[in-house]
């Protein structure tokens, strides 16, 4: 088994959102040692923050196992997606992008709309994209800020969550982005870690809701994973991008081909079709009670 890179990383810094391209040394999403069974085959499944990072990699995972993809991501970040799409359609399946922001509930409806239309239905919702930035103390949380952060990461959840639900048939199944932060919080992260704790109620709630409509609804809650998400948090210097990680038990970051098949797994009813209403755990060793 190859060794996963380790910190200390090269000190970088990138303007938000970030770019995948520029991020050294280059995240694995490619999962050369998965194994797929056709878990997913001709299913169709939207992806928010699909461009890069974790988004990257389930994208990749869902085509290796038969999915067709939607991609949702920030015009800005269009190059990341393009390579995407090249990866997703070497795996044999088709790519629609969506380029836009979900911090517009018109946009979450288009873009559902959209999916549905281009092939014909919408059986995995993955609600991934993230907004965060550090801050030393709770004063140095704008309104603005702080109301970016919700409308990105919990905001637009529900706004997607509802318009999929109108075309989602019993077996379908809805996956969030949550967060170790979610769990355990983190003082330089207060509006990031409310929105990942308020994406875990959330997440449960549905579930309740829907399991008559055969409907599952979960969330899978990473530790540190090396994306554009942090060298491109503004409130994280370049000489602790270069350490990001080192503090946890694993003593590095995950790569995002690390948290991929853990979205495979909620995904498919062959895996977890009695999973439903579960935060499931990827945090490198880092441990909550139950």
């Amino acid at each position: 088994m190859p060794a996963e890179p380790r910190p200390p990383f090269p000190r970088q810094h990138q303007g938000a959102p970030g770019s995948e391209a520029r991020l050294r040394p280059q995240p694995r999403f490619e999962a050369r040692r998965y194994r797929a069974a056709g878990k997913l085959k001709d299913k169709v499944a939207l992806i928010t923050g699909g461009d890069s990072g974790i988004g990257r990699a389930v994208a990749v995972l869902f085509a290796r196992e038969g999915a067709d993809l939607a991609l949702s991501f920030l015009p800005v970040e269009r190059a990341d997606a393009l390579r995407t799409k090249r990866a997703i359609e070497a795996e044999g399946r088709r790519c629609l992008l969506l380029p836009g922001d979900v911090t517009r509930r018109t946009y979450c409806d288009r873009a559902v709309a959209r999916t549905v239309r281009e092939f014909g239905g919408l059986d995995i919702l993955v609600s991934n994209a993230a907004h965060q930035s550090r801050k030393k103390s709770l004063r140095q949380v704008t309104d603005r800020e702080f109301d970016r952060t919700f409308k990105t990461n919990i905001y637009a959840y529900f706004w997607l969550a509802r318009a999929a639900l109108k075309h989602m048939k019993r077996g379908a199944g809805i996956i969030a982005s949550s967060s170790v932060t979610g769990i355990l919080g983190s003082k330089e992260l207060p509006d990031y870690s409310a929105t990942k704790g308020a994406i875990n109620a959330f997440t449960k709630t549905l579930a309740m809701q829907l399991i008559d409509r055969g409907i599952r609804v979960n969330a899978v809650a990473p530790g540190p994973v090396w994306t554009p998400l942090n060298p491109s948090d503004p409130g994280l210097s370049a000489k602790e991008v270069a350490e990001f990680g080192k503090d946890h038990p694993m003593g590095r970051p995950a790569q995002p081909e690390e948290l991929a098949p853990a979205y495979v797994f909620l995904a498919s009813d062959a895996d977890s079709s009695y999973i439903t209403g579960s935060v499931l755990e990827v945090m490198g060793g880092r441990t909550t009670g139950g």
